[in-house]
C-alpha cells in the first residue's frame, strides 16, 4: 500500500486499463523502476517509508508548486497559504508588483508571461516558483483553408540535391498559394536527425527537436555562394554535378532518397561556403541569432561537434564528456571553437531558409502558410538528451501499453521527459522547444498529442507489458502551449487519433487545439468517444509507428526483429472487425469543426491504394495480414462498397463508380461538407501515388521514408511535373471551388 501511495504521490499510475471493463494492476518491480527515474527509492520497506517522509516534508509542505499556471477564468490554488502571507510578483518584463495578501485572481490580471512568485510568510518562511500567466486558448486559425501534407524529402524539383529541400517548399508554397488558393502547406518534422551513415531516415527519432537538420538547405541560395571564387568554385561545381547525378537517379533510375549521399555533398558544400567571409551585414544578424539563441544553440554545436569525434552516441563518449557542464567538456568545447561555429552557423542558414520559406508562403495569399510538425519524443543518444540530461528520465522508453489488439504493447525506443524536472524549471525545456519551432510557422502540429497528459513509461530490458502509466500536468504543459502559440500567432493541431483518456478531447478542444479526423475512421461506435473503435485503433497504431513507431532501427525494438510489435499490431488493427455493419459511417454535419480534416496520413495507404486494394497486396506480399488474404481482401473489398454507396446516396460521385479518379475527388467532397476549419490532402493523393510513404511495422522490408512522390505507375513526379499535372489540377478545383 505504501509503494502504490508513493508512486499515485508521483504520479505514478497504478493500474490501466487494456480493454473496456477490465483493469490491469501495475507490478511492483515497475513502480520500483519508474519511481526510480524519477529519482525516488521504493525498492524495499524502509526506502518507501524514507521516500513518503521526505515527500510529506518538501513537496508536501511547500509553500508553492514547484511551478504556479495562472489564465484569466482559472485562478491557480493558493488556500494552502498560511494567514498572514505576502506575495510578490517579479515579471517578465523586470518589474515588480507587490500584492500584499494572496488573491489568486489578482496573478490572473498580470501580463501574459513567465513571472516569478514569490510567497512570504509572517515566520519568515519563503518560496519562490516560476508563474506563467497564459492566455485561455490558442489562437485559431483565419476562417476555413485548405492546403497539401507532404513529407518535404519525397518532394523534388529539377533544382533539389537528391531530396527535397528549402528551396523546393518555398516554391511549392509560392505556387500553390497563387495558383490554387491553399492557406498552408503541413510537413513532416525537420528535427534535425542523429547523423549516420546510416542515418535513421524516420523523422521521427530526431536528435534534436530544438533545431532543424541542415540537409534542408538549398545551398544556391546561400548568399556566400555566388562569392566562391577559384579551386573553392570549381569544386562546388563538382559538387553540385554529383548532386545532379543523385537527383537522376532518384527521379530517372529508380534510385531511392539516400539522405546520406545528399548530407555528404551538402557539408562539403557547407565547409566551403563557411570559409567565405560574412559581409557586415550578414556578420551582425548571424551574432544576434546566437545571442538569441544562448545556451540551447551552443551545447547543439557541440554536440555536433564532439560527435564528428566520437561518434553520434554520447553515452558511449570518454567519462569527462558525457556530462556538457564537465571541465573535460569545457576544455574540449575551447579546441573544437571552428567546429562549434560551423554548426551553429548551418543553425542560423537553416533558420534563414525556413523563415524564406514562411515568407514566401504569405506573400502568395497564404493564412495560415507552413505547418510544423513536432515529433513526440527524441532519440536517446541525441543532442537534446546530452544537452538535457536532467530533463529526461534516464532507463526509460515510452510507448503503448497492451491492448486488445496488441497483447505486447509497444517500445518507441524514445525516452520520456520527467514531469518533476519540467515544473522545477519552470517547463523551460518544452517552452524554448515550442519557441523554436513557432519562429516561423502559422501552424504547429503535435504528434501524439495525448503525451501532454500522459505517457507510457517502460523501463530499460523489459517489455513493453511491464510498463506504467505517468502523468504529466496537462493543465501546464497546455498552459505553455497556449502562451507561446499566441506569442507566435500560431494556430495549433494535435495528433489525437486512437483511443483518447476520457476528458482530453474536450480539455484540448476547450483550448483552442484542433484535433485530427481521418475520413476512414470518423464513425459512431456507439460509446462516446468517436475513435475508440478498432478500426480507429489502426490509425492510433500507425501515428505511433511514425517514429515513436515502426519505422524505427532494429535496435530499438525489444525482439530485435526489426519488425516487432507495432507492426503486428497495425496489420491486427486494420485486419479487426470492420466498421462495416457495426459502425455507422458520421454524417458530414456530424463531425467536429475543430479539426484538420484529411482522407488519409503518411503512414496510411494512399487514397489510390485503397481504391485498387494496392494497400493489401502490399502488405500480403511482405507478410504483415493479420488473417488469411482471402479474408482481408473481403473486408477491404466491403468497406471500399460501403464507402462508395455512401458517397453516390449524398451526390458525391456523379461520374459513377469504377473511376478512381472520380473517386478521390468524391472522397474531398466528403470532406468539403463537413464543417473542418482545415481540410488537409495529402499531396501524392493529388497524382494517384500507390506506395506509403511509411508502412508501420517493417524497417528493411520497405523503403520507408525514402520514396520520391510518384504517379499511379511508380515513375517519380518531379515538382514541376506536379505543377503541371492536369489531375492535380482537377483535384484542387474541387476544394477552391467548394470555398467559394
Amino acid at each position: 500500500m505504501g509503494r502504490a501511495r508513493l508512486a499515485r504521490l508521483h504520479g505514478v499510475a497504478t493500474s490501466y486499463a487494456p480493454s473496456p471493463g477490465k483493469s490491469v494492476q501495475t507490478a511492483d518491480d515497475t513502480l520500483v523502476a519508474v519511481l526510480a527515474a524519477l529519482g525516488v527509492d521504493a525498492s524495499t520497506p524502509h526506502a518507501v517509508r524514507t521516500a513518503l517522509a521526505a515527500y510529506e516534508d518538501g513537496a508536501g509542505r511547500a509553500l508553492l508548486p514547484r511551478t504556479v499556471v495562472a489564465r484569466p477564468d482559472r485562478p491557480p490554488d493558493l488556500t494552502g497559504l498560511p494567514e498572514g502571507t505576502v506575495l510578490r510578483v517579479e515579471t517578465e518584463g523586470g518589474g515588480t508588483a507587490d500584492l500584499g495578501a494572496p488573491d489568486p485572481a489578482a496573478l490572473t490580471r498580470l501580463p501574459l508571461g513567465i513571472h516569478v512568485l514569490e510567497a512570504q510568510t509572517p515566520g519568515g518562511r519563503t518560496a519562490r516558483a516560476p508563474l506563467i500567466v497564459a492566455p485561455d486558448r490558442v489562437p485559431a486559425p483565419p476562417g476555413r483553408s485548405h492546403g497539401f501534407l507532404v513529407q518535404l524529402y519525397s518532394l523534388l524539383s529539377r533544382r533539389s540535391w537528391g531530396m527535397g529541400d528549402l528551396g523546393d517548399l518555398a516554391d511549392l508554397a509560392a505556387w500553390s498559394g497563387r495558383a490554387l488558393g491553399t492557406g498552408f502547406v503541413q510537413l513532416n518534422p525537420l528535427h534535425a536527425a542523429v547523423p549516420g551513415p546510416p542515418t535513421d531516415p524516420s523523422p521521427y527519432r530526431p536528435s534534436s527537436r530544438r533545431f532543424p537538420d541542415p540537409v534542408h538547405l538549398r545551398i544556391e541560395h546561400i548568399p556566400e555562394y555566388a562569392d566562391l571564387a577559384g579551386t573553392a568554385r570549381l569544386r562546388a561545381d563538382e559538387l553540385a554535378a554529383r548532386a545532379h547525378t543523385l537527383r537522376s537517379e532518384v527521379l530517372e533510375g529508380g534510385a531511392l532518397i539516400d539522405r546520406d549521399a545528399v548530407w555528404a555533398l551538402k557539408r562539403e558544400a557547407l565547409e566551403l561556403l563557411w570559409a567565405v567571409p560574412l559581409s557586415p551585414g550578414r556578420r551582425a544578424a548571424y551574432c544576434d541569432f546566437l545571442a538569441e539563441q544562448g545556451q540551447a544553440l551552443e551545447d547543439h554545436a557541440t554536440w555536433c561537434a564532439i560527435a564528428e569525434r566520437h561518434g553520434p552516441d554520447w553515452r558511449g563518449w570518454p567519462d569527462g564528456l558525457r556530462d556538457p557542464r564537465s571541465p573535460g567538456t569545457a576544455r574540449l568545447r575551447h579546441r573544437l571553437l571552428d567546429r562549434i561555429d560551423f554548426h551553429c552557423r548551418l543553425a542560423w542558414l537553416t533558420d534563414q531558409q525556413l523563415a524564406a520559406a514562411q515568407r514566401a508562403a504569405r506573400d502568395a495569399g497564404m493564412a495560415i502558410g507552413l505547418v510544423h510538425d513536432l515529433a513526440v519524443g527524441v532519440h536517446p543518444s541525441g543532442a537534446d538528451t546530452w544537452a538535457q540530461q536532467d530533463a529526461f528520465a534516464a532507463g526509460m522508453s515510452i510507448g503503448a501499453p497492451p491492448d486488445a489488439f496488441n497483447a505486447r504493447g509497444q517500445d518507441w525506443g524514445l525516452p520520456p521527459w520527467r514531469p518533476d524536472a519540467l515544473a522545477a524549471a519552470g517547463y523551460a525545456p518544452y517552452r524554448e522547444l515550442l519557441r523554436g519551432l513557432l519562429r516561423h510557422a502559422g501552424a504547429l502540429r503535435i504528434d501524439h498529442v495525448m503525451g501532454l497528459f500522459r505517457l507510457w513509461w517502460v523501463p530499460e530490458g523489459r517489455p513493453p507489458t511491464e510498463g506504467a502509466y505517468v502523468r504529466y500536468d496537462g493543465e501546464a504543459m497546455l498552459s505553455v502551449l497556449a502562451l507561446e502559440a499566441q506569442r507566435a500567432g500560431a494556430a495549433v493541431i494535435g495528433e489525437d487519433l486512437g483511443t483518447v483518456e476520457p476528458g482530453v478531447r474536450d480539455a484540448l478542444a476547450a483550448r483552442g487545439v484542433l484535433g485530427t479526423s481521418v475520413l476512414w475512421f470518423e464513425r459512431d461506435y456507439g460509446g462516446g468517444e468517436r475513435d475508440a473503435a478498432p478500426r480507429a485503433e489502426a490509425a492510433e497504431a500507425s501515428e505511433a509507428a511514425d517514429g515513436p513507431g515502426a519505422a524505427r532501427a532494429p535496435e530499438a525494438v525489444p525482439d530485435g526483429s526489426g519488425r516487432g510489435p507495432a507492426g503486428e499490431d497495425v496489420a491486427a488493427r486494420e485486419a479487426a472487425p470492420g466498421p462495416g455493419a457495426a459502425a455507422r459511417i458520421l454524417a458530414p454535419g456530424e463531425w467536429r469543426s475543430g479539426c484538420l480534416a484529411t482522407v488519409t496520413t503518411h503512414d496510411l495507404p494512399t487514397t489510390a491504394a485503397r481504391l485498387t486494394g494496392a494497400d493489401v497486396a502490399l502488405r500480403e506480399r511482405l507478410g504483415l495480414l493479420a488473417g488469411p488474404p482471402e479474408r482481408e481482401r473481403s473486408r477491404a473489398t466491403y468497406e471500399l462498397a460501403e464507402w462508395m454507396g455512401e458517397l453516390v446516396r449524398r451526390g458525391l460521385l456523379p461520374e459513377g463508380q469504377g473511376d478512381e479518379e472520380a473517386a478521390v475527388k468524391a472522397v474531398h467532397r466528403f470532406l468539403l461538407r463537413t464543417p473542418a476549419r482545415m481540410v488537409g490532402v495529402w499531396l501524392p493523393d493529388a497524382v494517384g501515388d500507390r506506395r506509403p510513404q511509411n508502412l508501420p511495422g517493417t524497417w528493411d522490408e520497405y523503403p520507408n521514408w525514402r520514396l520520391p512522390i510518384a504517379g499511379p505507375d511508380g515513375r517519380p513526379h518531379t515538382l514541376e511535373e506536379l505543377a503541371a499535372s492536369p489531375r492535380l489540377h482537377a483535384l484542387m478545383r474541387e476544394l477552391s471551388d467548394g470555398y467559394r
